[in-house]
C-alpha cells in the first residue's frame, strides 16, 4: 500500500504561512571557543521555513535530518550552509534557525587568580530569504553601583547584579569572548564564579569607584560599537535587580549603521 504524502496536497484557503517548523529541539552541539578553540554544550534549537498558500503541510523531520547532518558542529561559519539546505530540501523560499546555548569562559579572580567557570546564555539567529542576515546575542551578568546612592550618602552606596543583553549583526568572524569583554568592561564591576576575600575587597572597591546607572552601561557599549568598523547593526539592553527599590532599572539603545552610513 503506497502511503499519500498528506503535506504535498493542495490547499484552498490561500493563505501562506511565514513559518513552519520545529520548537524546542535539544541536541548536542560543538561551538567554537576561542581559548581552546572548541567546547561542548547543549542547545535548544527552533528551525522554521515559509509555507506556500498552495501547500497543506511542510516535511517536518527533514528539518531535524538536516540537523544530524551536519553531526554537531554549529557555528557562526556554517550557519548560511545549514539555512541554504533547508530552503533547498523543503523547497521553500526562507529559511530561519534560532539556536541558544550555554556557553562557559574559564575566568580567574581580580585578585588570587582562582578560577571559576562561567556561564553566558548565547543565541544565534539566522535568516536566509532574498538575502542572509546573522544575529549573534550575549546574555552577560554585570554589577552595578549607584551614583545617585554614592553622592547622596555619607558611607556606602547600593549595588546590585544586572545583566546585558547584547545583539549585533557584523561583516566577518566575531569571537563571543570579545563580545562578553566588551560588555564586561562597561560595568561598574566583573561578575565571577569564585571569589576569595581579597577578591572581594577587589571588586567592592572598584565598584564603589566606577558607579554606574543603566543609562552609562548601554551608552558605554554603544559608543564602543559605533567606533568598530566591523558592526553594522547592534540592540544593547541592562536591566538592573533592584537591591533596594521593587523594580527593576533598564535602558535600550538600538542602531542600524549601514543607514547612518548611507546618510553619509
Amino acid at each position: 500500500m503506497v502511503e499519500m504524502d498528506i503535506q504535498n496536497q493542495k490547499d484552498d484557503r490561500n493563505i501562506d504561512v511565514d513559518k513552519v517548523g520545529v520548537k524546542g529541539i535539544r541536541y548536542p552541539i560543538t561551538v567554537f571557543d576561542k581559548e581552546t578553540k572548541t567546547q561542548q554544550t547543549v542547545a535548544l534549537i527552533n528551525m522554521y521555513v515559509n509555507l506556500p498558500r498552495d501547500y497543506k503541510g511542510t516535511h517536518m523531520s527533514r528539518l531535524v535530518e538536516i540537523l544530524n547532518e551536519h553531526k554537531r558542529m554549529i557555528s557562526i561559519r556554517n550557519f548560511s550552509d545549514i539555512l541554504s539546505t533547508m530552503k533547498k530540501r523543503l523547497n521553500a523560499e526562507s529559511a530561519q534557525i534560532e539556536i541558544s546555548f550555554p556557553y562557559f569562559v574559564m575566568k580567574p579572580s581580580p585578585v588570587t587568580h582562582s578560577k571559576g567557570l562561567m556561564e553566558y546564555q548565547c543565541t544565534l539567529k539566522g535568516t536566509l530569504n532574498k538575502g542572509k542576515d546573522l544575529v549573534v546575542m550575549i546574555n552577560v551578568p554585570i554589577n552595578t553601583l549607584c551614583p545617585c546612592s554614592k553622592e547622596i550618602s555619607s558611607f556606602g552606596a547600593h549595588n546590585q547584579r544586572g545583566e546585558v543583553r547584547l545583539q549585533v549583526r557584523f561583516r566577518k568572524f566575531i569571537w563571543i569572548e570579545d563580545l562578553i569583554k566588551l560588555v564586561e568592561e562597561t560595568a561598574s564591576s566583573d561578575v565571577y564564579s569564585v571569589l576569595k576575600r581579597e577578591d572581594e575587597k577587589y571588586v567592592t572597591e572598584k565598584a564603589y569607584q566606577n558607579p554606574k546607572f543603566v543609562e552609562d552601561i548601554v551608552r558605554d557599549i554603544a559608543s564602543k560599537l559605533q567606533h568598530n568598523p566591523n558592526i553594522t547593526w547592534f540592540a544593547v539592553e541592562s536591566e538592573n535587580f533592584e537591591s533596594i527599590h521593587n523594580h527593576n532599572a533598564y535602558a535600550y539603545v538600538e542602531r542600524d549603521k549601514t543607514r547612518q552610513y548611507s546618510r553619509k
